[in-house]
């Protein structure tokens, strides 16, 4: 039995924690001083000043809330954990919103840079709109719901069902042509009902990133990389016309191997087909390495039969991870 001092520290550091963590949400929540009617320099860095104070309070809160969390696993624990996460991403959203008055007052270019970065923390932004903000947010759970809990049953048998994972397994594994091809658009049935879910996202995405000065949610994630969206379109052409020569390469020398292997299914011309190349969105051709190396070249290791020859048990991978943060301070 744990003595009763103890038993009192395990017991009152989750409760005693949650009232300090209320009192630092209080604490950056309060009501700044009210803006003046014309947005100034000046006030542009006290914007600045309280918004950078408010969210390094939030944000230790956070990460203070969540190790708790994961610590104590309790619904109370979890529930403090997602109250500070909401107080976070509302913050956040908030002082991005109001830094729209500062888009057009001359400030030190560390702070525009500030204020620019403010707004581009969110990857989507709300509408002002309360109901279309709500509705926004309704439509993403959906989405992800959908698509997390989306199952193939070959011929409708619910014995068949294959979920996202287990597709995935026999896309990166199989070599039969017509089972992969029979998965790949299988797979694709589940997305057709998403259609005028993601059609409403996109309007309210975009309504909401209009709202912070952008021409659309696209423009805004063009604008992380500290230079116009314009900018970074043009700059991606150019990179892109200097690997194009070597990518079309790759991409030809895929099509020969891939015709060599599955025949007319593999055009010897054109678009490579999607599902032979061993990943369900067709991004990495990593699992098909073994088809089209060239000969005699390096087969590379497998690091699962490196930890299963060495065995090598979850603790084990944990503590090494462990050793490797430690030795770096």
């Amino acid at each position: 039995m744990l003595r009763g001092d103890v038993m009192r520290n395990k017991i009152c550091r989750p409760v005693l924690f949650s009232v300090v963590i209320s009192a630092s949400i209080v604490s950056g929540s309060s009501c700044a001083a009210p803006a003046p009617a014309a947005p100034t320099a000046a006030y542009a860095k006290k914007f600045l000043d309280d918004t950078n104070e408010t969210m390094k309070r939030l944000l230790i809160a956070q990460n203070q809330a969540g190790w708790i969390a994961q610590t104590y696993i309790t619904d109370d624990t979890e529930a403090l954990s997602a109250r500070v996460n909401l107080e976070v991403t509302g913050a956040v959203a908030r002082f991005a919103k109001e830094s729209t008055r500062f888009d057009k007052v001359e400030v030190p270019s560390d702070e525009r840079r500030q204020l620019n970065l403010l707004k581009l923390s969110l990857v989507m932004v709300t509408p002002s709109d309360p109901k279309e903000a709500e509705e926004l947010t309704t439509i993403m759970a959906r989405l992800e719901a959908t698509y997390g809990k989306g199952k193939w049953c070959d011929d409708g048998k619910p014995a068949t069902c294959l979920n996202i994972d287990e597709i995935t397994k026999i896309m990166a594994t199989s070599r039969d042509e017509k089972r992969l091809r029979q998965v790949w658009e299988g797979w694709h049935t589940i997305s057709p009902v998403m259609k005028k879910d993601y059609a409403r996202f996109v309007e309210l995405s975009n309504k909401g990133a209009r709202e912070l000065g952008f021409a659309d949610t696209g423009a805004m994630w063009r604008a992380k990389y500290d230079m116009p969206p314009d900018d970074f379109t043009k700059e991606l052409d150019r990179l892109w016309d200097q690997v194009r020569p070597l990518y079309l390469e790759l991409h030809a020398y895929m099509r020969m191997k891939l015709h060599q292997k599955y025949g007319a299914s593999a055009p010897a011309s054109g678009p490579l087909p999607a599902h032979l190349l061993g990943n369900i969105w067709a991004q990495d051709w990593t699992n098909v390495y073994p088809l089209v190396a060239p000969a005699g070249a390096d087969p590379g290791y497998s690091l699962t039969d490196i930890l299963k020859r060495r065995k090598t048990d979850p603790l084990d991978m944990v503590r090494t991870g462990e050793r490797f943060y430690t030795s770096i301070g």
